[in-house]
């Protein structure tokens, strides 16, 4: 059960409309590292969680997700707030509002589809979807998932804040900003906090591969390190020379039913190439003299 209080979890002061900015500030809004699909990816989460620690945990972050989305939804309205007016009363000759609203970015769609209110798109337009919650149902593969998309909202709100120079909105967006930093260490205690959260899942792979490092691209640039190198990794330079790692021919083969194997033989006979012609083709034709 939900209620809603008026007041916002972040006081938002707008110092000037700007419908160009609010555009932008929509990524963080209805794109894929925005707040509404963090709500969803850590709601979901947690109706499906078994561990009572985790499940509190994340439907507490769900729940706080939604207070930002509605501080930075605020903040594309106020931003949008004169376009919106002028708009709707035609407070501008027809030049002047077409040039304030096509200045830059998605800001004319939002104007003049959804009149000025924040839309659950992206900065381009694109509307939500849930495809964007990526969760999988195992706790140590959706936890890292978490950390990952904080860190991403962490990083899209410092651009963010790089774009404006309106000290008020630098200043919620900074809070926002630092709220993807305490939900990733929250994230991490509880991943940490799995016993055994490695590999993800149960199964534990297939020792003679799971330490293995394939250079498979080689050239100018090969570099050496912890990742590929040292007595923790087995490693395979030359990947031609060395075939396929599980020692077989690398062909691929399937035992057909007698049936199904005729069938076979006799399309790869109807529909063989004859390397012994070379025919005139079309293009050839086509080519002229």
């Amino acid at each position: 059960m939900f209620t809603h209080n008026k007041r916002l979890q972040y006081t938002v002061r707008v110092s000037e409309p700007n419908p160009v900015l609010g555009s932008l500030l929509l990524e963080q809004f209805g794109g894929p590292d925005g707040e509404l699909a963090a709500a969803m990816r850590y709601f979901t989460q947690g109706l499906a969680e078994e561990d009572p620690g985790r499940k509190d945990m994340l439907l507490d972050i769900a729940t706080e997700e939604l207070s930002h989305l509605e501080v930075i939804g605020s903040i594309v309205a106020m931003l949008n707030k004169g376009a919106k007016g002028d708009l709707a009363e035609a407070a501008m000759e027809e030049a002047d509002l077409y040039r304030s609203l096509t200045a830059g970015g998605n800001s004319h769609t939002q104007a003049i589809l959804y009149g000025g209110g924040p839309a659950l798109t992206n900065s381009s337009g694109v509307p939500w979807t849930a495809a964007y919650v990526d969760s999988r149902g195992d706790p140590t593969c959706d936890l890292r998932s978490n950390i990952a998309a904080e860190s991403r909202a962490k990083i899209v709100y410092e651009r963010l804040i790089n774009v404006t120079d309106d000290p008020g909105i630098k200043d919620a967006l900074g809070f926002l900003m630092t709220r993807e930093i305490a939900h990733q260490k929250s994230f991490e205690k509880a991943l940490y906090s799995i016993e055994d959260n490695f590999p993800p899942g149960k199964l534990a792979g297939m020792s003679e591969y799971d330490s293995l490092y394939i250079n498979a691209s080689t050239g100018p640039g090969d570099a050496d390190g912890p990742w590929n190198s040292g007595d923790k990794w087995e490693r395979i330079d030359d990947v031609e020379a060395h075939g396929p790692v599980d020692g077989g021919d690398g062909t691929a083969e399937v035992k057909l039913p007698k049936d199904q194997l005729g069938s076979v033989k006799a399309l790869a006979e109807r529909t063989a190439s004859d390397p012994g012609i070379d025919p005139v083709t079309g293009a050839e034709l086509g080519m002229g003299k």
